[in-house]
Order: C-alpha cells, then structure tokens, then sequence
C-alpha cells in the first residue's frame, strides 16, 4: 500500500536538509488511502506550485474528494519540491512521489495537473522529470501514465501543447471521472503479454488510444492532431491531421451544480497554508460581463447551489477538520441571490461556536451600503473591494457598472462597524487609458480614507493594490495588444507621485512579471520551446518574487525566436486567427467579437473627455 522503503529513506537522509519537511511526509488529517490491489485505477493530482499554495485549492480538494468517493479509483496528491528538495531527489537518485502511498508519478495510471499561472509552467516540467515520465508528448509509450491539464490557463493551451498530453476544458467534475475511465480501458486493451510495447511501436500504440480519446470526448483537447501553420510570425491556421478528431473543443459544462456534491472532509494540512480554511462554492459563474475578466467567460453559464446545501456541508466540514473560519466563495458572492439569507443564517448558526464567516468577492453595488453590518463579526479586520478603475467613462469601457456613492457609503458603514483598512484592486494599462484614470484611482483611495478619518478620528490604512492589465484569450479584449514596460513604469511612478495622504499605499505589481505572463499567455505553440528552454537553465517556482528571475526569460524567449512585439505589443484584427480560436467557450467568437467592436466605439469617445 505505501512504499515504506522510499518513505523511511526519506526520513533517514532527506527530509531533515530541507526546509518544511512536513510538506513532503502526508498524513494529514481527512487524506485517503486505499491500496492499490483495491482499485482499478490510479490518478495523481499535481499542482504546480509549493504546497502551501496547493492545499489552499479549492478546486484541488473537490477532486480528490470527488474521485476518492468512487471505490474503484484511487487519487493521491503531489506538489512541486522547493529548490532544496529538488537538489535532494536528483542527488540521491530518487523520484517524485505521491504524498498518499509514496507511489512515484510514473506509476500512475493518470496524472493530472491544473494550470493556475503561466509564470508556473516550468514547475510543470521540474514534476514531469523527477516523476520519471517523458517531458515530451512525443516521446512516450502507453507504459507511461496518461499526462492531462485543465485550469484558467488551459483556455490557451498551446504554450504547454507539447507537454500535455490531453487538455481537459469547462467543469471537472462531470469530465475528469470519464477521461480516467476511458483511458483505464484504452490502456486495458493496449496491454500484451503483460506488458505494453516500448520504443516506436510503443509510441504508435498511445497515439492511436489518445486519437480514441479524443474522437469520444468533445471536450478533450490533444494538441499532437492538430498542426499549425505559421506565416509573418503569427498562426494563420490550426490543422487537423486525422478527419476524426473534432475541429474545435466544446467545454464540460455542469447542469445542475447544486447535485455536485460538496467535499466536506477537506484534508487539514499540518503547515500553515495561504488559506487555513474552510472554502464551500455557493455559485459557479458571474451574472456580469467586464471585458477584461476571463473568468466570468470560461465559467458560463451561471450556476447556483441551495442555502440549505451549503449551511449543511458547512457544518459538516467543520466537525470534520476544527477550522475556525469558513469562506464562502464565487466570483461575484454578494449577487448570490439568496445571499442575505445566506450570511444570516450562516452566522447564527456558527458565531456562536466561535467560527468567522468569510466573504471575499464582494461586488460594490447597493447592497454594499448594509453589507458591511451584514458580514461583520468579532475578527472583522479589513475591506476587500475590486473598483479595477475610478472614472465612470472607464467603467462603461470595461463594462464593470458601479457606482462611487455605493462605494463610499459601503466603506463609510464599515468603518462604523470597527473595519480598520480597506483594499482596493485596480488595473492600469487598459485600453484607452488616460492620465485623469490614473489621477481617479488616487482620488479614489484618498476619499475613503478621508471618510475613514470623518468617522474613526483618524486616517485608516488604505491600499491601493494596482495590477498591469494583461489581454487574456476568450475576452472581448483578446485582440489587443499589451502595453510596453516603459508605460507601465511611467504609470507606476506618477501614481507614486500623485499621493498626499500617508496612511494611502499604493502597491503596484511587478512590471517584468506582468510583461511574462503576457507573452506567455498569448504565446502560439513555438511557445513551449522557450519555456522548456528557461526551465532548462534553472526556472523553478517563479511565481514567487523571489525566486523570478526575468532575464532568464527573455533571454529563452529570444534564443527561440519568439516575436515578443507580435505575440504580445501588436494588436490583431479581428479577422484574424487567434492561438487558442479552436477551444470555444459559450456564446463564443462571434459575441467576443461584437463586444470588441463596441469597445472600439467607445474608446472613441473617450479620446475626446478630459
């Protein structure tokens, strides 16, 4: 069941050179462990990313509670090592395992990765190669294990196209049960004399059991029957090399998500993790369109679970891990509609054991007035809030409808209700933008702040938390191009400039790691070679700061000959073809088009206002 000579080797030599051992050892509390006689399949979850960002995926959690219900399936989790783990597994000579049984990845029959932040793909390959598996697509037989990837940045999968055998799009739930079948049953029939056969024959055999999966499931996207066709260094077509795998991929989409049953024993790690927590989904999708938000796009259509369903899984996962704050989660939480009766009874029924009820991704509307008083509770800290921008001719831009005064009179009523700080997200570096935009965001936070002081008798913290706008695939903004490093730096630095109130931060992002995550995430599949290259020459973990080492990046991007000023600066037309045009979404192409269109006339007008 588990592989006690790597996990006492492990113990004896490894763990006590590297930091936070506990995040290599499992057993935790609510894990899963069945013996691999027991099932008929075996599927390893892998994050890429340290696992205290990991364990704090909800999405990570419902799987492994989702597939782990079945008997006949065994899931297991596997994180990327840190540096030191890393030096530690290639020195000894050992693989990367599951944190369950201690089962190296290629012993797997599926291994499964979500794709969170593109600055992560190296980490993809780091737990390909220590998990013993062929980083390539190309170079890997059925004894190998099936190599899948869903998340936000699938919705462009070329970049990682040659790693990934089989991108998985829309909802988990309903496809990841079947693509794990399926291929049980395809590796099942490939198996001869015991064995699966090895070198080119071998290579041939998986390609015609990933062609079956793709001609079965519509919303399997394997990217080795599709060829693109390049010209002026931008994709003009996607190929189909075999006539019997679908031309564009269809999202899984969920029906009746209130029927999708809730983890309510999520595994509570022994590390502090970014979300010690309880996380229950009231709502999947957002009843509003902003043009820059893919979420709100990739996650249609709008779909909501039964207060009775939530308070119940609530109290159940409480009993079964002890945390003392349950958040519940949505893009948009404050337009669940029953969301007053929601908050209210939530907080009857666990305040008085002492549980905080958290409600991140408030929208500013009316409701936000009275919402302050609604959510507060003994723990009430600060204010979360995402303007994104702070003129109303903006707002039309972008299509985020809020209204100032809602704002204001919501942060007025928190800080009644002892709130200390807010936070503010904006964006800069949106189409159009202009130097009374940036005044406005300024403006913005110094009002409240001002506001704060009326009430408290003193300045409150505010921060201004400014990202650098990045066009993502499958929003009306996909055909624009990104503004360049010296605008956001200018941006950045007369934001700085603008401020008079001490108690205000403004807080921008990394420029160099926006500009990456750009190039990355409108990258074609020529892409794949730059970032197999910077991981090649030591990208690990650059998703944190202080790991990133930018020029490591460019200079991958140029030794590959990847057209930075095409695939992220220039526009396209809106005839063109765009990398990821075959993975559809709903309403599709056409309604993304008519929005960009409109924005266009927009933009318009707004040159003229002051």
């Amino acid at each position: 069941m588990i592989n006690t000579a790597l996990k006492e080797h492990l113990v004896r030599h490894v763990l006590a050179k590297v930091r936070m051992p506990a995040q290599y050892v499992g057993g935790e509390r609510n894990i899963v462990v069945k013996h691999r006689d027991a099932v008929a399949g075996r599927l390893c979850l892998c994050f890429p990313d340290a696992y205290t960002i990991g364990m704090s995926h909800h999405g990570l959690q419902v799987l492994y509670s989702l597939m782990n219900r079945r008997d006949d399936w065994a899931a297991e989790r596997c994180f990327t090592p840190w540096p030191d783990m890393e030096e530690q597994l290639r020195s000894q000579g050992l693989p990367l395992y599951s944190l369950e049984t201690f089962t190296p990845l290629r012993d797997f029959d599926v291994v499964g990765f979500t794709l969170q932040y593109e600055i992560s793909s190296p980490n993809v390959l780091t737990m390909l190669d220590l998990g013993g598996i062929p980083l390539r697509t190309s170079g890997r037989t059925m004894a190998d294990p099936l190599i899948i990837a869903g998340g936000p940045c699938a919705q462009n999968p070329e970049p990682m196209a040659e790693f990934i055998d089989c991108f998985v799009t829309g909802d988990g739930e309903p496809s990841l049960p079947e693509i794990c079948d399926l291929w049980l049953e395809l590796r099942s029939a490939a198996r001869e004399n015991g064995g699966w056969l090895g070198g080119q024959a071998g290579i041939a055999q998986r390609e015609q059991a990933l062609a079956e999966l793709a001609r079965r499931l519509p919303y399997a996207y394997v990217p080795r029957f599709y060829v693109p066709e390049y010209r002026n260094s931008r994709i003009v077509a996607l190929h189909r090399s075999r006539s019997d795998v679908p031309e564009t991929i269809e999202p899984c989409v969920i029906r009746d998500f209130d029927s999708i049953a809730i983890p309510t024993a999520p595994i509570v790690p022994f590390v502090e993790c970014v979300h010690d927590r309880i996380a229950i989904e009231i709502m999947r999708g957002c009843p509003w369109q902003c043009r820059f938000c893919q979420s709100t796009v990739i996650k249609r259509p709008l779909r909501i679970r039964s207060v009775d369903t939530i308070i119940n899984a609530a109290m159940e996962s409480y009993k079964n891990t002890g945390f003392n704050e349950i958040s519940i989660l949505s893009l948009s939480s404050s337009d669940y509609p029953h969301f007053e009766e929601l908050v209210t009874r939530m907080k009857a029924t666990f305040n008085p054991m002492g549980v905080n009820i958290s409600v991140p991704s408030l929208r500013v509307n009316e409701q936000l007035r009275t919402l302050a008083d609604l959510v507060g509770n003994g723990r009430r800290g600060g204010l979360t809030l995402a303007p994104e921008v702070a003129r109303d001719d903006m707002r039309e831009q972008i299509r985020k409808k809020i209204k100032n005064e809602d704002l204001y009179e919501g942060c007025r009523t928190a800080f009644k209700n002892n709130y200390e700080t807010v936070k503010l997200y904006f964006m800069c570096g949106l189409p159009g933008e202009r130097d009374v935009d940036l005044d406005g965001i300024v403006e913005m936070a110094e009002h409240i702040a001002r506001i704060g002081k009326e009430v408290k008798g003193r300045f409150p913290k505010v921060t201004a938390s400014v990202s650098n706008f990045v066009p993502k695939a499958h929003t009306p903004y996909q055909w624009n191009g990104m503004q360049r490093r010296e605008y956001f730096q200018r941006a950045h630095q007369y934001l700085w400039q603008k401020r008079t109130i001490r108690s205000v931060n403004i807080k921008c992002h990394n420029v160099e790691t926006s500009l990456l995550e750009g190039v990355l995430s409108r990258g074609d599949r020529r892409t794949c070679d730059a970032v197999e290259l910077a991981w090649q020459r030591g990208a690990r973990m650059d998703g944190w700061t202080e790991m990133l080492d930018p020029q490591r990046w460019w200079k991958a991007l140029h030794d590959t000959n990847i057209d930075i000023e095409k695939q992220m600066h220039e526009p396209y037309e809106l005839m063109d073809k765009l990398p990821w045009d075959h993975v559809n979404v709903k309403y599709g192409r056409e309604y993304l088009a008519k929005e960009q269109s409109r924005s266009l006339t927009q933009l318009e007008a707004m040159a003229d206002a002051k």
